[in-house]
């Protein structure tokens, strides 16, 4: 794998309103706060990008809605905020897209001339899942971070329900066998960032 020096991260709502599991419910990977901590040293450390994007959720019972606790990031986030040398961005959404964020992340990737970057975050199945096969729509080479990422068990049509380990799946069989992104790990980011 072949990471560009100018390669972007992308930490989707790395809040801390996702604690609350009374509102959200079960989820899976318990690591993944751990391999998105890793992710954000790594980018920091190589001086390369990471935006950081914060979900304004304008639902009024959701744990992400501005001037809640929930909607601050998670602390490990918020303390690595503007340590890094390379470019660094805030990008606040209300919706599951990145790309439907302000400031226009498409226009600020094209302007540092960024073609790839890496998807890390929560939900796995809703705001990542978004955003990666937006940027892959766009023509950006992403990179989709699974195990960086969780989600929560979900219930849809017909009383169907899938845990989030089965959500998780889906996501990445949806996006690396569509082509949307390639589905990789966080080991395999970190080894080609820190030996390009």
């Amino acid at each position: 794998m072949e990471i560009a020096e100018n390669t972007a991260l992308v930490v989707v709502d790395v809040q801390q309103g996702f604690e609350q599991r009374d509102f959200w419910g079960e989820r899976n990977n318990p690591e993944a706060d751990t391999q998105i901590e890793t992710l954000i040293d790594a980018w920091q450390a190589t001086g390369r990008p990471v935006v950081f994007v914060r979900h304004d959720s304008s639902k009024p019972d959701s744990p992400l809605r501005p001037g809640q606790p929930g909607n601050d990031f998670k602390p490990y986030v918020e303390q690595r905020r503007g340590k890094g040398s390379g470019a660094e961005l805030l990008l606040t959404k209300t919706v599951n897209s990145a790309f439907y964020g302000t400031p226009d992340l498409d226009a600020w990737l094209k302007e540092a001339g960024i073609s790839q970057f890496v998807v890390a975050g929560i939900q796995t199945n809703m705001c990542a899942e978004t955003t990666a096969r937006m940027g892959g729509n766009l023509g950006y080479e992403v990179l989709f971070a699974l195990d960086a990422t969780y989600t929560f068990d979900l219930e849809g049509p017909f009383g169907w329900r899938r845990s989030a380990d089965e959500l998780a799946r889906a996501t990445a069989v949806s996006l690396h066998g569509g082509g949307f992104a390639r589905v990789v790990t966080t080991q395999e980011l970190v080894a080609a960032a820190t030996t390009a």
